[in-house]
């Protein structure tokens, strides 16, 4: 892109969407007037895309027959914005509002950093007090603010570089940015949080057995950046983390209660092990208290991420699974019918 004034950039934006309902409603309703607006939707059933072309927004409406996922969505949104003479775009999914203002603030962290390819800001949970998983959901979005390895699903990407580095990988059905921001910055490119208002997200997560899913999700993402990307560290410790907490330490205090079936000793043993949870539970819980966490969430918080590795495992070993098999991956939804 010129360094010609911010004021004069022209932003494009792509919302990505299924089954949202009301909260895609809210989400178009917040793009700021004038915006070169694209709205990609995944087999939707709830109007979605008569809502949006009934606002005078662009749509895309993707071959379900392919199966869909997010990167598959935001690729066809840039594709049908690349006729248009942008210089930047906004990623945005369709459970998110954005912030009024937002896009002028993320345009202003641009100036002068030619090799500043994306930012983005505070996510947070429109309603963090509605049930435990809410809140956690709004505590993962609060990362550090300054340079950062990767970004969420809303952001502000300059379009060049993301143009030239491909675009998201349309096969990863969970992921996407992280890849994609490992080969941006491969590419000498940064990436930025900003201490600016981004997005509020609607997660609508009140049931264990979503949370469930979302952490299955995320240990199948771990372990596909780790095989896309062996040599990432973070990666690897992330899913030999999930193998220790969630398959190793479980399948030995199993196999040491059954040993004392005959042994009685063998007991001691699958206590001792046993109580490494607790343990790590208190030393994470205090860690994050200590940090300036509520006491009662911080310990909330380090149990369900203890917890989480179980789902987190199971979602490796699907991924591992299927890629055996040579099988393409299938979205794994905790709405029932969407979310991010």
């Amino acid at each position: 892109m010129s360094r010609a004034p911010i004021s004069e950039a022209r932003v494009g934006v792509v919302v990505i969407g299924r089954n949202e309902g009301e909260r895609l409603k809210a989400c178009l309703r917040s793009i700021p007037p004038g915006s070169d607006v694209v709205y990609v939707d995944s087999g939707s059933s709830d109007g979605s895309v008569a809502f949006a072309e009934g606002m005078g927004f662009q749509t895309v409406a993707l071959d379900t027959s392919k199966g869909f996922t997010a990167a598959r969505a935001r690729n066809a949104g840039l594709e049908r914005l690349t006729t248009s003479k942008l210089d930047f775009v906004q990623m945005v999914d369709g459970d998110c509002e954005l912030d009024l203002g937002w896009i002028d603030a993320a345009l202003a962290a641009f100036v002068d950093e030619p090799d500043l390819a994306v930012v983005f800001g505070r996510r947070r949970e429109r309603f963090p007090d509605r049930s435990i998983y809410n809140r956690l959901c709004d505590e993962e979005w609060d990362v550090p603010v300054g340079d950062a390895r990767s970004c969420g699903g809303d952001a502000l990407f300059r379009l060049a570089p993301l143009l030239k580095a491909g675009g998201y990988n349309g096969d990863i059905i969970a992921g996407e940015e992280p890849d994609l921001c490992l080969r941006l910055r491969q590419a000498g490119w940064r990436i930025r949080r900003i201490g600016v208002e981004m997005t509020r997200h609607d997660a609508a997560m009140t049931h264990f057995s979503q949370y469930w899913r979302r952490s299955k999700r995320s240990g199948h993402a771990f372990a596909e950046l780790h095989q896309r990307h062996s040599a990432e560290p973070r990666w690897r410790a992330q899913v030999s983390s999930i193998t220790l907490w969630g398959g190793v330490l479980p399948g030995l205090i199993v196999l040491l209660a059954l040993a004392a079936l005959l042994r009685p000793a063998f007991g001691w043993g699958a206590s001792l092990l046993l109580l490494v949870y607790p343990l790590q539970v208190a030393r994470i819980g205090w860690r994050k208290y200590r940090s300036g966490e509520p006491f009662g969430f911080a310990f909330a918080s380090a149990f369900f991420l203890m917890l989480g590795k179980l789902p987190q495992l199971s979602g490796v070993l699907l991924y591992r699974r299927t890629r055996a098999a040579a099988k393409a991956p299938t979205i794994i939804e905790y709405k029932g019918s969407g979310g991010a």
